[in-house]
């Protein structure tokens, strides 16, 4: 037991420490102390977004051995000890606009341009110049992600039980994978991996559909979820989280999180106006009950929701049963998904992934030591609605209910979807 616990604390200070060694800036090698931490960001032709913290942290030691245990500890008084800058200047510049932002309260600067013409270099993500104001200047690299002109829709997906194992119903276990675990030792759910690639990929291969990310973690560990996405080859975007939890001093405790997540996916609804949705998330939570809102507000551009069962509490059908009602009335699909496969079987049957994608997902999902028996998956299809019932929920508490009965031991899988589903537009079509 001790000696689990000392390779916890081992794990919890690499996750803690390693943002402090590689801040761009002087990140405390210089002087000064001064640090530019862009955050990836998005955009579309016409704007892009990116989000940065500017903070002052304290010199190193020279030459000393940064995985030594006196290291990492020094660097994690380091990390609690930094100083957030608040009204500092930050020019930004991609093409041919460029703007001055200043930091708020909590060193955070938030950038939005707009260039005339499109981005003259190849490929899918962009570099955005910064410069912060300091005497000298301190340079520093943000990138963008540009969706293709080939790209067909734009995924949203939760990370929390959706990507990532972190126990989010359970809190102990939730706080134990996020700040004891680094990114080595986070599980990723079987067939994650391979059904992103192919959601990225589109059922023409190639698309470059944009993955955009949301999380309820602090920005603090925007690295190590980073480094997670690259070890387990999920396609890189950006990753936006819904809070700072206050690290330091004077905020030891997490700020409250408010409806942020819905203020995001609004806003990229806006901004890719022209093309529909997936949004993925989990059953533990409140991944419901935001999708089913967006879903309501914009009806016909959400092909589809797929939520991750991960959840055996049956308080949580009302929740389910709230979203299959807003989907059905906007004619989308709704998929309660026991696994990966099962959202790769639907998301193939409406052409957003190709059809051979399939079988990656399930061989990927096979491997995984802990896969057990699946449930046969049922299936719902509500009378479509008229004017005199529209008010009326299409699909009534009994039937989710009975579908998703069981022992609990093993996740039910559970479609709804119209007679005809919507899908993308056939390739060539």
């Amino acid at each position: 037991m001790a000696s689990r616990a000392r390779r916890g604390a081992t794990k919890a200070l690499r996750v803690l420490t390693r943002p402090v060694r590689r801040a761009q800036g002087y990140g405390g090698k210089g002087r000064g102390g001064l640090v530019v931490e862009p955050y990836r960001g998005y955009g579309s032709r016409d704007e892009v977004f990116l989000i940065g913290r500017v903070f002052r942290q304290s010199p190193g030691i020279p030459g000393e051995d940064p995985e030594s245990l006196r290291a990492q500890w020094r660097d994690l008084r380091r990390r609690i000890a930094r100083r957030t800058i608040a009204g500092a200047g930050v020019t930004a510049r991609f093409g041919d606009d460029t703007v001055r932002v200043e930091t708020d309260r909590d060193g955070y600067f938030r950038v939005h341009l707009h260039p005339r013409t499109p981005p003259a270099e190849t490929g899918d993500w962009h570099a955005v110049d910064l410069l912060l104001d300091a005497d000298p200047p301190i340079p520093a690299e943000g990138a963008v992600f540009i969706p293709p002109d080939r790209c067909r829709c734009v995924v949203v997906s939760d990370i929390d039980d959706t990507v990532m194992r972190t126990g989010v119903a359970n809190k102990l276990k939730m706080l134990w994978r996020l700040f004891v675990e680094d990114a080595e030792s986070r599980v990723a759910f079987p067939g994650v991996t391979a059904l992103y690639r192919a959601l990225h990929a589109g059922a023409g291969g190639g698309e470059g559909n944009p993955m955009l990310y949301v999380s309820r973690a602090p920005w603090g560990l925007y690295e190590m979820l980073s480094e997670f996405f690259q070890r387990h080859g999920i396609p890189a975007g950006p990753v936006l989280f819904l809070r700072e939890w206050g690290l330091s001093w004077t905020h030891p405790l997490p700020r409250r999180a408010t409806d942020h997540k819905q203020a995001l996916i609004r806003h990229m609804l806006a901004l890719y106006g022209d093309l529909p949705f997936v949004l993925i998330g989990d059953s533990g939570q409140h991944d419901p009950e935001v999708y089913a809102q967006i879903v309501e507000e914009n009806p016909g551009r959400v092909l589809a929701v797929y939520i991750r069962n991960v959840s055996r509490d049956s308080a949580r059908v009302e929740e389910i049963v709230r979203l299959a009602g807003a989907v059905a009335r906007a004619g989308s699909s709704l998929v309660l998904a026991a696994d990966s496969v099962a959202m790769a079987e639907h998301a193939a049957a409406i052409g957003l992934i190709a059809p051979g994608a399939v079988a990656g997902v399930a061989d990927e999902h096979a491997a995984a030591a802990e896969t057990g028996p699946r449930r046969e998956t049922a299936r719902i299809t509500p009378e479509p609605s008229t004017v005199a019932d529209a008010a009326e929920d299409p699909i009534g508490p009994e039937a989710i209910a009975e579908a998703l009965a069981g022992d609990g031991a093993v996740p039910a899988t559970l479609v709804v979807e119209p007679e005809t589903p919507a899908a993308l537009p056939r390739l060539g079509a």
